[in-house]
């Protein structure tokens, strides 16, 4: 059975809607600023933030002014709008939503307990109410009118990822005729504050697989394809869903480990199962967080897997942060649209490869014909998923 991707919606600090991000993208225009807008604290890091306050996405998503969603919540519910429009007419397929998100409502909790812990007799109840990781999914699938099965996966930066695998997994059960998966996430005092605990926020804009990278920068988004039966389509597909994996190098909570076993594991399991030779690969749309450890192991792992002749590759989180479980539904996108324009997303702010591989990303937007692209995410705990994803 093949799967294919019939519709994609995305939403990040570079702008809402597939169009807004490819022409960022193409511009070579990061969403990154120096501090965030709207959180109530003001950290002096960098963000990828949605430039759009809460009351203006619940205005653009169609929300209820007395309907208090968190910020996760509406960023997928704008994210999956655009997927199921760009899917098209779907009311006789059985569709669902698999939805992966880290924190949650994590940021109308904080508001809670910023009033509660003045004065133990404030705080909004309905604050919290959005606190569990499957309040945003079950808002989605509410607003957005889904009604087959839904679930939820947390499995730190590679949810979204992991979502898709699930999805797919559902479709060929014959459990759903079409799913909408991926991820979104909203910033939050807990990420700052517990990435900034780690020492791992650079100051500046992040510099994935550069030999100076000091750390990354946290974003927010969402992002969200749908996978479809081939023989239900309705019209021409962007793409395939070829295949994926995910696998645990169980090295460290949060660490990848220095061989980059658990990436490679992911990749290589990736190409066995879809029968497609490495060599075969076009691009990868590499995790790149911009960490000395993470840059280093996925190097090191694309090294391995593709024998020191790694095809084009390059991280977009230069241009939208580090999403956390949104990433992998984002890149996705991004992934799929190289695949449909034929053109590789450039890696911002590169100078100098690292030293132990000498990799150097594709730093310039570049047209190419591609057919197979290879989008990794790289969690905590060492969980990581690779998806590929073909041109027919």
């Amino acid at each position: 059975m093949r799967i294919a991707v019939s519709g994609m919606g995305i939403v990040s600090s570079l702008g809402i809607g597939v169009e807004a991000n490819m022409v960022a993208i193409g511009r070579e225009e990061s969403g990154i600023v120096s501090e965030s807008r709207f959180l109530p604290v003001s950290l002096a890091v960098p963000v990828g933030e949605v430039p759009f306050s809460n009351e203006e996405l619940a205005l653009r998503a169609g929300v209820g002014e007395y309907c208090v969603y968190s910020r996760t919540a509406l960023l997928g519910i704008l994210a999956v709008q655009e997927a199921l429009a760009d899917s098209g007419e779907g009311k006789s397929l059985r569709t669902g939503l698999v939805s992966g998100t880290s924190v949650g409502g994590m940021d109308r909790t904080e508001i809670f307990y910023a009033d509660y812990l003045a004065d133990p007799e404030r705080g909004r109840l309905r604050e919290v109410a959005m606190h569990d990781c499957a309040a945003s999914t079950l808002a989605i699938v509410r607003h957005c009118g889904i009604e087959g099965y839904t679930t939820t996966v947390s499995t730190a930066c590679s949810s979204a990822a992991n979502a898709v695998l699930t999805a797919a997994r559902l479709i060929r059960c014959g459990i759903a005729d079409r799913m909408v998966a991926g991820g979104t996430e909203a910033l939050s005092l807990f990420t700052l504050g517990g990435f900034g605990s780690l020492m791992i926020l650079d100051k500046q804009p992040c510099r994935p697989f550069d030999a100076d990278r000091a750390g990354l920068n946290l974003g927010e988004g969402a992002g969200y394809i749908v996978l479809q039966r081939e023989d239900t389509l309705q019209k021409e597909p962007y793409a395939y869903l070829a295949g994926g994996a995910n696998a645990n190098d169980a090295y460290h909570q949060t660490a990848s480990s220095a061989s980059g076993e658990g990436c490679y594991k992911a990749m290589s399991d990736t190409l066995r199962k879809v029968g497609v030779a490495a060599d075969k690969i076009d691009y990868v749309n590499a995790h790149g967080t911009g960490t000395p450890n993470n840059d280093l192991s996925e190097s090191r792992a694309l090294c391995r897997l593709f024998a020191n002749k790694v095809p084009p590759f390059s991280s977009t989180k230069g241009f939208t942060g580090h999403t956390l479980a949104a990433a992998g539904g984002m890149e996705a996108v991004f992934s799929v649209q190289a695949l449909h324009r034929g053109v590789i997303c450039p890696n911002l702010n590169f100078s100098r490869p690292i030293e132990e591989t000498g990799l150097i990303p594709v730093t310039e937007r570049r047209e190419a014909p591609l057919h197979y692209v290879l989008s990794n995410s790289l969690g905590f705990g060492g969980n990581c998923t690779s998806l590929l994803f073909s041109k027919d």
